[in-house]
């Protein structure tokens, strides 16, 4: 199973009916480590898994709670509106909220909902169409564009991100509209873009900030240890963001 931050990513699979009991077993199967929310009337489905299995008796609406407080991914076998509505009363932030993921009742298509990005659930929803030869459904800009995302650029390899969020807000407007930018990598690993494709033709590399001429790009990625004044944040303005990398990282 996939880890954040060094921790086993908490997966719950969720199913109200008898069909999306039989298709959420089927997924539990291929993710033992997956704990299990089921209407009681269809726990059955899941007899012999070695899943740990919640069996409820009242409302799937009084177990959102709980699932948010104990889950990092949750996928449902339930219809998008009715997740919508059940999820809406508990949202809080991207940075807070689990990842949350719908399976459609044929089986054909695996929808993030929430948090698809900075919370993973892009990444579990591709991970789940595969164990089901299904097919995800991303809807954020940078992964359907193939191009860097900018919140979470090197999060695998431990980077940190330096930068007022009005910052990346602006920059990632900056590279999934194509606009030119220049990544500038002083420090860290230099295996951080593991798409199969090329780097879009819009990303321009640079080994030391000296190099860029900031009139041509519409905003700098400054992968780097060094510190940065005042007066670089101010001259840049709302287009730098910085990541720092573990210095035992550094390249």
């Amino acid at each position: 199973m996939s880890e954040n931050h060094g921790s086993p990513v908490r997966v719950a699979l969720v199913a109200i009916t008898k069909h999306g009991a039989q298709q959420a077993a089927q997924l539990a199967r291929a993710l033992p480590q997956a704990a299990i929310c089921s209407a009681a009337k269809f726990a059955p489905a899941f007899e012999g898994l070695p899943n740990q299995l919640r069996s409820y008796e009242g409302a799937l609406r009084d177990e959102i709670g709980p699932l948010f407080e104990a889950y990092d991914q949750i996928v449902f076998f339930v219809s998008l509106g009715a997740v919508v509505r059940l999820i809406a009363p508990h949202l809080k932030s991207k940075d807070e909220d689990p990842g949350v993921i719908v399976v459609d009742d044929a089986g054909q298509f695996v929808i993030p909902v929430l948090s698809g990005h900075v919370g993973g659930a892009n990444a579990m929803a591709e991970q789940v169409a595969a164990l089901m030869r299904a097919t995800p459904v991303l809807t954020t800009a940078s992964d359907v564009g193939k191009t860097i995302p900018v919140d979470i650029l090197g999060r695998e390899l431990g980077w940190r991100v330096e930068a007022p969020k009005l910052n990346v807000t602006r920059v990632s407007a900056h590279v999934v509209n194509g606009e030119p930018i220049a990544v500038v990598q002083e420090a860290g690993s230099p295996h951080w873009w593991t798409r199969p494709t090329p780097l879009p033709a819009n990303i321009h590399l640079f080994n030391s900030f000296a190099d860029v001429d900031l009139g041509r790009f519409a905003a700098v990625l400054w992968i780097t240890h060094a510190e940065i004044d005042a007066a670089r944040w101010q001259q840049l303005h709302e287009r730098l963001v910085v990541y720092r990398p573990p210095q035992e990282a550094a390249a």
